[in-house]
């Protein structure tokens, strides 16, 4: 089971810097291992940034740029990310107790993702994350301000209870880049083949990616798919019935 230095803060595309900062004294306040930020829209160490942060400026200071929110995510086995929205989702949403004690179940790196001020993250995003969390706002004005929701969900991870047992603990996930790996591989063999075709394999890939975030396969059964893949994409090139000898 983790403990609270273990989880990882992932911040996708913040454009308010007193918001960065914000949550860099919350990860201070609640023992975050690490604040992320994917493809920054401010400056995370301006003075506006600093001075919300307060004495966590460190935070501030060794937070980690990314890209993309897959890169990351890339050594992350569990994710959680919080949406506002009330339908469309693409996996279902939890309230934050049992979004929150699957996540602690994980081996570090653990990620809380929470999204852009204006408009959250997208379907693409979401289908990263293995549950999603919803706290529950009203309907009439779903949408919490960056910071105020980061507040929330880690009182909500710092009071966490030990669930009682329920059985054999279940395997670990993989990390996040073993699937994309796998999914790289299997989208290039399903293009050559014309399972997929260019203007539709982005929709397609996300449907599966989507399927195995909810199957939270482990290291050894996504290496057998992808193994799979890389045994059909040897047979087609050589023009071969799999398991045929000539």
């Amino acid at each position: 089971m983790s403990s609270p230095s273990e989880l990882v803060v992932v911040l996708v595309e913040p454009s308010g810097p007193l918001n960065v900062g914000s949550v860099a004294r919350l990860c201070a306040n609640f023992e975050v291992a690490e604040l992320r930020l994917v493809a920054p829209r401010c400056d995370h160490l301006g003075a506006e940034a600093r001075l919300l942060a307060v004495h966590g400026a460190w935070v501030l200071e060794q937070a980690r740029l990314f890209p993309s929110l897959a890169a990351a995510l890339a050594d992350c086995r569990r994710v959680v990310a919080t949406s506002g929205r009330r339908d469309g989702e693409p996996l279902p949403l939890l309230a934050p107790e049992p979004a929150l004690h699957w996540l602690r179940q994980g081996s570090a790196p653990l990620a809380l993702v929470f999204g852009r001020e204006d408009r959250g993250l997208s379907n693409d995003e979401l289908l990263q994350a293995g549950r999603l969390l919803t706290l529950g706002s009203g309907a009439a004005y779903p949408s919490l301000n960056l910071s105020h929701a980061v507040a929330m969900v880690l009182h909500s991870w710092r009071g966490l209870q030990a669930p009682p047992s329920s059985g054999p603990p279940l395997p670990e996930p993989c990390q996040r880049q073993e699937i994309e790996a796998m999914l790289g591989d299997a989208e290039n063999l399903l293009l050559e083949v014309g399972f997929l075709h260019p203007h539709t394999a982005q929709a397609r890939m996300a449907k599966l990616r989507g399927l195995l975030q909810r199957a939270q396969a482990s290291s050894e059964e996504v290496a057998l798919v992808r193994g799979m893949v890389r045994q059909l994409r040897w047979a087609s090139e050589r023009g071969d019935k799999p398991g045929r000898t000539p």
